[in-house]
């Protein structure tokens, strides 16, 4: 009788185990589907049919429309040049617009819901004329949302707060803050006036930057790529007071002009002037109105010499590796010639480390400073390195006068002074080379 007893109670206990199992299953299934119904679609707009957005907060509508290039502008309350990126990201926002859940499927009085008199409106028209309008409300008491309707739709929504922040946006907010407009790109010349000194930079055949002006004169890229890169990053502060605007406008009068910057590209020329009052500088650009005031790293980044911009290695090849390496002392001639991995010299096979050692020297030669004048002595060394897939033919000579150490490129009017310790290395890394040995045979 007990182990029949026994039998039963599990029996039943196997039962009651099941029907839990199920309840819960269902119960998990439940709670999925109120979630999915609870994250309801408020508005599904295709972004590029999309033509007008409205954003009205209080007594301010701010109006976004698209041109005829399909760019967006804002026209209200003032013509403003828009922040593609920010008026973009806003328009997304708009085109897919979730809810957090519904709170009353037929609302008879709005006003509980601060959505009767709404702070904001949102309004969307599309390029076949159809509109949708988005009110938002009070919000919720947890302070996690705001209520939310549609128009032609009788439900109250919640959105959550992010929501709401992805649209509550002024003209201040999407406008262009940019101080240049430039394509950067699209950038053909970049002119700067500083130190007493007007320098045009320009594009050569390998589109690498160059100086045209005061003269040609190689430039270094990096230099000149940075100088752009705080050119197109200069912007504005459009929430200054107008206080605080009047106090700027009276000290860039005030100030020492420190540069002027021009840059063109395919849609035309702009230009920024900066000045510095004590330790503040301002700016004053073409592509926007007013005068604003700008970081020290902008400030600084323009206040440079023709020096500073100049390229002071003695090789461009950088890291793209030579394939034909010549090296003159005297009357003797060394040629190297990459054939695969390996290096060859008349015909054998050279110690490829004791080669790279050369390149890395040549490659790391660089200028301590630059001359007008001078430059002469016996010569020392010529090194001609062949890169670019043979497209780049750069040919060097050193020569060394006194103590003085200096180097011509061929072709260019350039004197460069080196540094007698970078000449020594270079001179012995030439020494160096030697043949590869050939690999012992294991036993």
């Amino acid at each position: 009788m007990k182990l029949r007893g026994l039998l039963v109670a599990a029996v039943l206990l196997a039962a009651l185990a099941g029907a839990v199992y199920w309840s819960n299953k269902k119960s998990a299934a439940g709670s999925t589907a109120s979630t999915t119904d609870s994250s309801p679609k408020l508005v599904s707009i295709p972004e590029a049919q999309i033509q007008e957005v409205r954003l009205k907060k209080g007594d301010v509508t701010t109006v976004l429309r698209r041109d005829k290039d399909s760019k967006w502008e804002i026209t209200e309350p003032k013509p403003l040049r828009a922040d593609q990126d920010a008026v973009t990201s806003l328009v997304s926002s708009l085109a897919s617009l979730n809810g957090d859940k519904v709170v009353e499927d037929k609302a008879a009085d709005l006003t509980p819901y601060g959505l009767q008199s709404p702070g904001m409106d949102v309004t969307v028209l599309q390029k076949d004329g159809k509109k949708t309008d988005v009110s938002v409300g009070d919000e919720t008491p947890t302070g996690s949302g705001s209520y939310a309707r549609i128009s032609g739709d009788p439900k109250v929504y919640t959105i959550a707060s992010w929501v709401k922040s992805n649209l509550d946006k002024s003209s201040n907010d999407l406008r262009d803050k940019r101080l240049l407009t430039f394509d950067s790109d699209k950038l053909t010349r970049v002119d700067l006036q500083a130190k007493g000194q007007t320098i045009e930079f320009g594009k050569n055949n390998q589109n690498d930057w160059q100086i045209l002006k005061p003269k040609p004169l190689r430039a270094d890229g990096s230099q000149v790529e940075d100088l752009i890169r705080k050119l197109k990053d200069a912007k504005m502060d459009p929430n200054v007071s107008d206080a605080d605007a009047k106090k700027a406008a009276a000290d860039f009068a005030a100030g020492t002009k420190i540069a002027v910057a021009t840059v063109a590209d395919a849609s035309g020329t702009q230009e920024l002037e900066v000045r510095k009052l004590k330790d503040t500088y301002y700016a004053k650009g073409s592509a926007q109105a007013g005068v604003y005031k700008v970081t020290n790293d902008l400030g600084d980044g323009l206040n440079k010499t023709l020096a500073d911009f100049r390229n002071k290695k003695l090789f461009d090849f950088g890291w793209n590796d030579p394939s034909k390496v010549e090296i003159q002392t005297g009357a003797a001639t060394a040629t190297y010639q990459k054939s695969g991995e390996k290096w060859m010299s008349g015909g054998k096979e050279m110690d490829s480390t004791t080669v790279q050692s050369l390149i890395d020297k040549l490659r790391d030669l660089t200028s301590t400073q630059f001359l007008d004048t001078g430059g002469g002595g016996a010569p020392v060394l010529t090194a001609t390195v062949t890169s670019g897939d043979g497209k780049r033919v750069e040919k060097v000579t050193i020569t060394r006068e006194g103590d003085k150490n200096y180097a011509k490129r061929e072709n260019e009017p350039s004197i460069y002074e080196l540094d007698a310790k970078a000449v020594e290395d270079l001179t012995k890394a030439a020494k160096d080379i030697k043949e590869a040995q050939p690999e012992k045979k294991k036993k």
